[in-house]
């Protein structure tokens, strides 16, 4: 392969982990927000999407350099599907925004005396999110395919989140405008999970040639 195009390829897969990481920070920095009722961090989280959505303009600006090269076939796989993992990144990083935007509304007022499991929700997407990552980089099919049955987790825990929520809004109707702001910060947590989700069916898709979605063939590849 063409040494320059080998050292465009590195440079996509190293701007796109550094995506990865800018997204991994706002989101943990808005659950921090929302957890300790810290305004002034959840705007800087809200500022900090400026950031994520110009690395996607600079992955898109790599991968149509990389196009016009016209390479192998397995190759332009890994162009396209770095592409699609940008998008969802960026998609990431807008839900971090959404749930730094309820932080700061809910900073504003009396704090909902219920335990939400919000922490275990954020830490299980983002998880879903490094190996679906981790994956990508080590082209490891197999790996990637265990993420994807662990999108059922992330919306179990969120379903009862809402569960609980809907119980206390009945029970204190005063609430009710602050328990539909943690529904939004739950749903934008499952979200999150839905991106790395996808990102983990392109990584089968890269190293496959197949494309899992919607297709119920999902699971580890069993020899």
């Amino acid at each position: 392969m063409d040494n320059h195009y080998e050292m465009g390829l590195d440079a996509l897969r190293q701007k796109l982990l550094t995506m990865a990481s800018h997204v991994e920070t706002a989101v943990n920095q808005a659950l921090a927000a929302l957890l300790h009722r810290d305004y002034a961090l959840a705007m800087r989280v809200k500022e900090s999407d400026q950031v994520v959505d110009q690395f996607e303009v600079e992955i898109d600006e790599l991968v149509i350099q990389l196009l016009t090269k016209a390479p192998l076939a397995t190759n332009l796989r890994l162009v396209t599907v770095a592409m699609k993992i940008g998008q969802n990144l960026e998609r990431i990083g807008d839900e971090a925004s959404k749930i730094a935007k309820r932080a700061g509304d809910l900073a504003q007022e009396p704090p909902v005396r219920i335990h939400l499991d919000l922490t275990g929700l954020a830490g299980l997407a983002l998880e879903m999110l490094k190996e679906a990552l981790d994956a990508f980089v080590l082209r490891d099919s197999a790996a990637a395919r265990r993420v994807i049955p662990r999108d059922r987790e992330v919306d179990a825990l969120n379903k009862e989140i809402h569960r609980q929520l809907v119980q206390q809004m009945v029970a204190d109707p005063t609430t009710i405008g602050r328990c539909l702001h943690l529904m939004v910060v739950s749903k934008s947590l499952e979200r999150i999970g839905d991106h790395a989700t996808n990102v983990a069916e392109d990584v089968v898709y890269l190293c496959e040639a197949q494309d899992i979605r919607h297709t119920g063939a999902k699971g580890p590849v069993v020899a």
